[in-house]
């Protein structure tokens, strides 16, 4: 009787402890993937039943900005994890208007957020940035369009440039840095993005390109060994290891060649940390 009782009893605290911890793991709120981040823009997709709003790490830049984008159901507000979304950034000059290079995300979001891109070939100081966003709703089979402002800066560094190459002189390239967006001392990541300009409104990935970097001090008139040169990864992007010695500025320049032809060898890259 005394072992049916203890039985029970071991039962019945094994039971309740479970219950417990169910109830403590479904009590943590999930975290939020986009705190800290600026909002850039933000509305409703007209057509789709899908409430935008589009993240970034920092305000907009001229250069390569990465875009964080969170979709929600306008009726019950709930995250929508399956869906297509096509980005069009346009900027409208007195005189003209032109494209700039961007990456859609994939169809399905992690943690709830749509990781895309735009690279700004300038600041909204030359005129007006509208990103237009195109979602079709997996979930709903529905489709429309966000049209916002977009407030890009310029920066107190360049983190972006173009050129002509000199192989054929006249294919117009444009070069971003990517990473180090945090430079340290040590053996950091290098990684470039490389877009050709084929017209107006398409600026595709390039792939052709060697890249090699060479950083210096120029304050101090010294390098740095145990760099490895960028070497193209997939959709226009280039990635590499750069060596910073010490803290300060920092320029990488850069050389582009297209086969054994040297295509640029005059631009740069400063860093200052």
């Amino acid at each position: 009787m005394k072992n049916n009782v203890l039985n029970i009893f071991i039962l019945f605290f094994a039971t309740f402890i479970v219950l417990e911890s169910c109830s403590k793991e479904s009590n943590v709120p999930e975290s939020d993937p986009v705190a800290g981040m600026v909002k850039i823009a933000s509305g409703y997709a007209a057509g789709a039943a899908t409430y935008v709003n589009i993240y970034t790490k920092d305000s907009a830049f001229a250069g390569y900005n990465k875009l964080y984008i969170v979709l929600t159901d306008s009726i019950t507000g709930n995250n929508i994890d399956n869906a297509s979304v096509s980005l069009n950034p346009m900027m409208q000059m007195a005189m003209m208007s032109h494209s700039s290079p961007k990456e859609n995300p994939a169809s399905i979001a992690v943690n709830h957020v749509f990781e895309a891109s735009v690279t700004f070939i300038m600041p909204s100081s030359g005129g007006t940035w509208t990103l237009k966003t195109n979602v079709f709703n997996n979930e709903n089979g529905k489709q429309g369009v966000l049209n916002c402002t977009i407030n890009v800066k310029p920066t107190t560094q360049q983190k972006l440039y173009s050129f002509i190459s000199l192989s054929d002189n006249s294919s117009k390239y444009f070069v971003g840095i990517v990473e180090p967006s945090k430079p340290f001392v040590g053996i950091n990541d290098c990684e470039l993005v490389i877009y050709k300009k084929q017209s107006m409104m398409l600026f595709p990935a390039d792939s052709s390109l060697t890249v090699v970097v060479t950083p210096e001090m120029p304050t101090m008139s010294h390098g740095s060994p145990n760099n490895i040169n960028p070497v193209h990864i997939g959709n226009g992007h280039y990635k590499g290891k750069v060596n910073f010695t010490m803290t300060g500025f920092w320029r990488l320049n850069l050389t582009l060649k297209t086969g054994n032809t040297v295509s640029d060898s005059t631009n740069y890259i400063d860093l200052t940390f």
